[in-house]
C-alpha cells in the first residue's frame, strides 16, 4: 500500500467507546487485509484482540496516555521477539518503517471526530515503540502529532477536488 485511501478504512467503536469518549485509555487497533489493502480500525478502552493474526504480527496498536500531565499518542508494531532471525526481523522493521505513515493517519483520520471534542490532541505528540529482542530495531521514535497527520489528508483532497 502506497497511499492512505479513506474510502479504504472501516472503523469500529468497542463500547463502551465512542466518537468522544473515552480520552484516558482510549486505544487503537490497526489491521489490514494484504489482498484488498483495506485497512481495519478498531476504537475501544480495550484492543481489539480478535483481529490480531498472532503468525503475522503486522498490527499496529496506539493509546493515549499521559506522562507528567501530558497526552500522547503511543503506538506500538511488533518486530521480532526471538521467532524472526536477524534478517527477517530487519525486513519487518523496514516495511513497518514504509508503511508507518499510512497507519497513523488511518488511526488519526479514523477518529477525527474525536478531535473536535479535543482540538488540544491535535499538537500532541506521536511516538512509536518498535519492539524487537534485536537492539537496533528496539526502540523509540517521534512521528509527528496528529494534525500533521490529518492535514497531509485535508491537502491531499482539496487537490483531487481542485483537479
Amino acid at each position: 500500500m502506497s497511499k492512505f485511501k479513506p474510502e479504504r478504512l472501516s472503523v469500529t467503536f468497542i463500547p463502551p467507546a465512542t466518537a468522544f469518549v473515552p480520552i484516558d485509555s482510549r486505544k487503537y487497533t490497526l489491521t489490514h487485509s494484504d489482498l484488498t489493502g483495506e485497512l481495519f480500525l478498531a476504537v475501544g478502552n480495550v484492543y481489539d484482540y480478535q483481529a490480531i493474526n498472532f503468525e503475522m504480527r503486522d498490527e499496529v496498536l496506539a493509546d493515549w496516555i499521559t506522562i507528567n500531565g501530558e497526552y500522547l499518542l503511543y503506538a506500538k508494531v511488533y518486530i521480532s521477539n526471538g521467532e524472526y532471525d536477524l534478517n527477517m526481523s530487519r525486513i519487518r522493521y523496514m516495511i513497518f518503517k514504509k508503511e508507518l505513515d499510512i497507519a497513523l493517519t488511518a488511526i488519526v483520520y479514523g477518529d477525527k471526530n474525536f478531535y473536535t471534542y479535543y482540538p488540544w490532541l491535535l499538537d500532541a505528540p506521536i511516538y512509536v515503540q518498535f519492539s524487537s529482542i534485536y537492539p537496533e530495531f528496539n526502540q523509540v521514535a517521534y512521528y509527528g502529532t496528529p494534525r500533521t497527520y490529518l492535514t497531509k489528508v485535508n491537502n491531499k483532497r482539496t487537490r483531487e477536488a481542485q483537479a
